[in-house]
């Protein structure tokens, strides 16, 4: 098994339905994750299963897409209580029949996931700002001549 296998889930009759479904974009590999499972297309976070429902990731490029198709947000109960409203949606019904009927809607979740990565590489990428502080000689030899005088 390779290292990157370690996390794979055996399937059941749904998860494996949702591989099936998602497959035309890539390979599907699925890990386990908070109790349900993420589903990943060449390493792409793009959909959760969990309670035998799949949710597809969205985006602020993608959300209305969903929304106006009347697809349902994946919710969980936070610590305090409250309701938590995700950003991943159920695909269309008509969606879990087939993968043609699919392919749209896991091509705008791919694509959220797409931008999700590419901005957090662009994060990555930008140079830090030095922290500031004292702690360096010539800063040091400034503080102390300040202090001196006083």
């Amino acid at each position: 098994m390779a290292r990157g296998d370690a996390y794979i889930v055996a399937m059941d009759d749904f998860t494996a339905l949702c591989v099936e479904l998602i497959s035309p974009l890539g390979p599907v590999r699925t890990r386990r994750m908070f109790g349900g499972q993420g589903v990943y297309v060449d390493g792409l976070f793009v959909a959760i299963i969990d309670e035998g429902q799949c949710f597809l990731k969205s985006d602020a490029t993608t959300r209305e897409r969903f929304v106006a198709a009347g697809c349902v947000p994946f919710c969980f109960t936070g610590k305090d209580g409250e309701r938590v409203e995700t950003s991943y949606f159920r695909p269309p019904e008509e969606a879990m029949e087939s993968p043609p009927l699919m392919l749209p809607w896991a091509r705008l979740a791919l694509e959220a996931a797409l931008r999700a990565a590419n901005a957090k590489a662009a994060k990555a990428a930008r140079p830090r700002r030095p922290a500031k502080s004292a702690s360096t000689p010539a800063k040091k030899a400034a503080k102390a001549r300040k202090t001196s005088k006083a």
